[in-house]
């Protein structure tokens, strides 16, 4: 066992499962080794088979809140968040004195969408753990999602103060920013964002907007093309650089991009719609129409307004 430990921690988890088994042949009762087979099990993505030996441990000792909480970890990455959530809140009645128990409850109640809760479990953990940058930026996430975006840009502060080198951090902050009306301080985010990781497309678009709601369209354009290059399947970026081209006058370009969209999500009425209404700005009234009644088949009621009043 003390040898499958020392495997484990150094990150050889098949030789630390090996050491572990053996244990267990030695001592079937071993509630740790059951534990620990497990954990190494869960580093290796095999979260089905962790459970089963995470089930043994807390069989063979039912006050394990380790075990518990382990638990929790495999059947959260296997999305099942209520049985998670059940797990962590266990091992929080089992052990009320470890923070990062109760990150990992927060962390299942945001994902439920339980975003109170999973603020004032937030809240715990920071109480006992008040230099984890990782409680204030999920807590900031969570104060977001609640439209508390003044209490959000407190949090992300405070994560940024402790992590100053985490991109996503930043993107984070850029968002409160930008819901707030800042634009220069989201630019300024997101561009410190792409210092530390250039190579996240969401990045490059989250500026682009920043961009384009500033009418600065070339900026836009530019951010928007960034993040292509990067994605160019994610029809997303297509529908918001055809924008940025169709309110820059570019109707040409906002319909290739508004077709390009179209072919990686065929299904999505919208961009049909602005590609018609760009076909209009261009004086092609007839293939407009054509796409008008495609929007509207799809069920989108102002292309069927649209339709009834432009293509008679």
């Amino acid at each position: 066992f003390e040898r499958g430990q020392c495997r484990f921690l150094s990150e050889d988890f098949y030789g630390a499962i090996g050491d572990y088994n053996t244990a267990i042949e030695i001592q079937p009762e071993n509630h740790e080794a059951f534990n620990s087979r497990g954990l190494a099990k869960f580093y290796l993505g095999d979260d089905e088979d962790a459970i089963i030996d995470f089930n043994k441990a807390i069989e063979l000792t039912p006050e394990y809140a380790d075990a518990y909480n382990n638990r929790g970890f495999a059947k959260y990455d296997l999305e099942d968040y209520e049985g998670a959530y059940f797990d962590f809140s266990k091992s929080i009645d089992l052990d009320n004195s470890d923070a990062d128990k109760y990150y990992n409850r927060g962390v299942v109640r945001a994902e439920l969408g339980e975003f109170v809760g999973a603020i004032d479990d937030y809240n715990k953990s920071i109480s006992l753990d008040s230099a984890d940058a990782e409680s204030f930026n999920n807590r900031g996430i969570a104060k977001y999602a609640i439209v508390d975006f003044e209490g959000a840009l407190a949090d992300y502060d405070k994560a940024i103060a402790m992590d100053s080198l985490d991109a996503v951090k930043f993107d984070n902050r850029g968002m409160t920013k930008s819901a707030l009306g800042d634009y220069e301080g989201a630019i300024a985010d997101y561009t410190r964002s792409i210092e530390l990781f250039d190579e996240d497309p969401d990045t490059y678009n989250l500026r682009g907007t920043v961009y384009y709601n500033l009418k600065n369209y070339e900026a836009a354009i530019d951010d928007y093309t960034l993040a292509i290059a990067l994605d160019e399947e994610e029809s997303l970026y297509y529908d918001n650089r055809a924008a940025a081209k169709n309110d820059s006058g570019d109707y040409k370009g906002a319909i290739e991009d508004y077709s390009f969209s179209i072919l990686f999500f065929p299904n999505d009425p919208e961009p049909f719609y602005y590609r018609a209404l760009a076909k209009f700005s261009r004086g092609d009234n007839y293939d407009a129409c054509l796409d008008l009644k495609v929007a509207a088949e799809m069920g989108l009621p102002e292309a069927e307004d649209e339709l009834k009043e432009k293509c008679k």
